[in-house]
């Protein structure tokens, strides 16, 4: 099994993503979106759903984070819950895989340590865990992540409410954890993303400052509302 740092160099990497219902949503837009990234710089995906990746993969040479959402009542983990989400955006062409890291009880009784096992084991892919907390990320690497990234951070009730990325637990993970650590969650503007960087972090994945371009056309209408 490849190790990350041999998947991805550091810097950028670009997370292509839209909702079902979003003008953007269409697996062929995402690998359009991805191929943009690509010529902007950036060294690598991290995309959704079997669709989205293949289409990516068949379009842009770049190597690839896969997820996969899944919303159910029988959890509060949706970020590739199950082992068989996993396998299938293996199949798909996923170079590592990302997955909720977070204590939280996972759909069939699966325990983290079990799926990230599974996952090596069987799928013969690196994994990356998407923590809250730096509990959570020692926990992660202790079970045998391959990389930890802050991208949980304020989607947990018990993590910081922040604007601003986490700093705190960037920092933390940087310093405590013994694996490449990626930064994710509110990376918004370019100095931020070259902060994370100068603190340590292995590489930053941005999103909707750059692949939602409602998202932010919203930042900018909402500013100027107070002068209406």
């Amino acid at each position: 099994m490849k190790k990350f740092t041999d998947i991805f160099s550091r810097g950028l990497i670009v997370s292509c993503q839209a909702r079902e219902g979003e003008p953007l949503f269409s697996s062929d837009i995402m690998a359009r979106m991805a191929d943009s990234a690509r010529i902007g710089g950036a060294i690598g995906i991290r995309a959704n759903a079997p669709s989205d990746i293949k289409a990516i993969k068949k379009r842009v040479p770049l190597p690839l984070i896969g997820i996969y959402k899944i919303i159910s009542k029988e959890s509060e983990v949706y970020i590739t819950p199950t082992f068989e989400s996993a396998r299938v955006i293996a199949e798909a062409g996923a170079d590592v895989i990302a997955l909720d890291a977070t204590g939280r009880p996972r759909p069939n009784g699966e325990t983290l340590r079990e799926l990230i096992e599974r996952i090596h084991k069987e799928l013969d892919i690196p994994v990356m865990g998407d923590c809250s907390t730096l509990e959570e990320g020692i926990a992660a690497v202790r079970f045998g992540a391959d990389a930890i990234a802050t991208t949980l951070s304020g989607n947990t009730p018990y993590s910081p409410q922040k604007k601003e990325p986490d700093w705190k637990l960037l920092s933390e993970l940087i310093e405590k954890v013994d694996a490449p650590v990626v930064a994710e969650g509110r990376f918004n503007a370019p100095e931020l993303a070259a902060k994370a960087i100068q603190m340590g972090a292995y590489a930053v994945v941005v999103g909707t400052a750059i692949t939602r371009p409602h998202e932010v056309t919203s930042w900018f209408s909402q500013a100027l509302l107070i002068y209406k």
